[in-house]
């Protein structure tokens, strides 16, 4: 039985209405976010959803430099290893006079526009359909760019005013954010050392963490020797690291040599070398660490593990700069800093006669301690978005975010592993979440072994998050099914096509490549 117009008309109705309510509904969630990155990609997420973009950016501009490069932005559509060209190439004269003239820029195609197409940028992207409107006005904060869309045609009137609207909605979120941006980072404990270091891979903004940049803003300089203390795990190897880097013998070699990992006999050769004839294997000359570092930094991990009788020898390296290698008669030169590590106590070794008393002297010349994370827990959700977004780049997988649920077992759980602990945990969820094809990081996923109650981690799900997990695993596998193809899926969740766009949004789901 053919359909009545009037039942085309009232389906067509509903489906506009549930459309809006999708909308707003979305627009309350993401005026609830409290940083800058969740935001810019879930607000960049709806926007392209609910145009059927196919690729998408958004810029914030800080300060009022639209001169400037921004230093918060987001590409929707891509793998992590096109980021970089859709920043550097993205159709900047489109972007660019959004935020000049603050008006919505609507072309069918930019490869034809007489505005836009001799820019090397468009013609390099073949960029067809294009919308992009300002977020805010006097002053502008930033854009919204669309480009090309996944049904042929151009943007429409509608999908237009739809983001004309959701930018004014943008601008007021994004003023709320940025200003709470501008306090977090008032509000950062180490910002007045990281001005004076290079530290980039030093995370946290926490009191006890400020502490450790100070003492090491002061050290670095200083050709002397230190030692460096705390818990096994806490980013020890990475601080001598920074040491060096901003130390005068930043341009010479740093090595590193970890004296627990070698067996007695061993150690020396690998700190000072070997001559041959020194044993009966010595056949040619091998250089030792000592002579590697020339001129640098020979970092020693666990230095509490050194033999006595390499103790001796290299006490003697630190009062006379000199060194025999194995099987030698003359001393060396040697012009080298040490830095040292341990996470035992060495003034109870000295106690027990497995540490020289004074070679502690020597290496504590300037100590510094490293905090655990217990004692730095405000610095755990930053640690664990940091270690998400490297384990994503690094295995070059489609970009992954932790979820409330999964942030929330973060702070809940104990990490006496620390730092290390935390990295190799972030990157397991990383491979698992991955390897299901979603888009989040939940607690499953790094807490696979907590089964029950009273198991180490997070408590179990609640209703409404297992809900939301069967939502996305389901949508998922219907898009998979369907290649993606959107009004089939809609058709066999019985859902309206609106309503599957913003539920792709919600998830963050992206389409995996072929």
């Amino acid at each position: 039985m053919p359909t009545a117009p009037n039942d085309v008309t009232q389906d067509g109705e509903r489906d506009r209405l549930q459309q809006e309510r999708d909308f707003y509904r979305s627009l309350l969630e993401l005026g609830a976010r409290d940083s800058l990155e969740p935001f810019l990609e879930e607000a960049l997420a709806l926007s392209a959803s609910m145009s059927g973009a196919k690729r998408g950016y958004i810029e914030l501009q800080e300060d009022q430099r639209p001169e400037g490069p921004p230093r918060f932005w987001m590409a929707h559509g891509c793998y992590d290893e096109e980021v970089e060209e859709i920043r550097a190439t993205f159709s900047r004269g489109v972007i660019a006079e959004a935020l000049a003239t603050g008006q919505t820029i609507v072309t069918e195609s930019a490869l034809r526009d007489p505005r836009f197409g001799s820019r090397n940028s468009v013609r390099r992207n073949r960029s067809e359909a294009v919308l992009c409107a300002p977020i805010g006005a006097s002053p502008t904060l930033g854009v919204v760019y669309l480009q090309d869309r996944h049904q042929p045609g151009p943007f429409s009137e509608e999908d237009r005013k739809r983001l004309e609207i959701f930018a004014r909605y943008l601008a007021t979120f994004a003023e709320r954010l940025l200003t709470l941006h501008r306090q977090r980072e008032a509000a950062d404990a180490t910002q007045p050392f990281r001005g004076r270091l290079r530290a980039e891979g030093v995370i946290g903004r926490s009191a006890s963490l400020a502490r450790v940049l100070e003492q090491v803003s002061l050290v670095a300089p200083l050709d002397v020797n230190v030692l460096l203390t705390g818990p096994s795990g806490t980013g020890k190897t990475q601080l001598a690291r920074v040491i060096h880097d901003n130390s005068p013998r930043a341009s010479h070699p740093f090595l590193e040599l970890n004296c627990a990992a070698l067996p007695e006999t061993l150690v020396e050769s690998e700190l000072f070398g070997v001559l041959p004839g020194a044993h009966s294997t010595a056949s040619r000359k091998v250089e030792g660490k000592v002579a590697a570092a020339e001129g640098g930094t020979l970092f020693l991990d666990e230095v509490g593990d050194l033999p006595l009788t390499s103790q001796a020898k290299l006490l003697q390296l630190l009062q006379s700069r000199e060194y025999y290698p194995l099987g030698g008669t003359r001393p060396q030169r040697a012009d080298v800093r040490i830095l040292a590590a341990t996470n035992v106590d060495l003034r109870a070794a000295v106690a027990r006669k497995t540490f020289r008393e004074d070679l502690l002297y020597r290496l504590e010349v300037l100590p510094v301690r490293l905090p655990s994370l217990a004692e730095r827990p405000e610095d755990l959700l930053e640690l664990a978005e940091y270690f998400c977004a490297s384990a994503c780049e690094q295995h070059h997988l489609p970009r992954l975010r932790l979820s409330p649920g999964a942030l929330r077992a973060v702070e809940a759980a104990e990490w006496p592993g620390n730092v290390r602990e935390l990295a190799h945990k972030v990157q397991a969820a990383v491979i698992r979440a991955s390897g299901e094809g979603v888009a989040r990081i939940e607690r499953r996923h790094l807490f696979p072994e907590a089964k029950g109650e009273g198991a180490r981690g997070p408590e179990p799900l609640t209703f409404q998050e297992a809900t939301r997990r069967f939502q996305e695993q389901l949508l998922l596998k219907t898009l998979e099914d369907t290649a993606w193809n959107i009004t089939e899926a809609a058709s066999k969740l019985e859902l309206s096509r609106s309503h599957i766009y913003n539920l792709i949004a919600a998830f963050g789901l992206e389409r995996r490549k072929p």
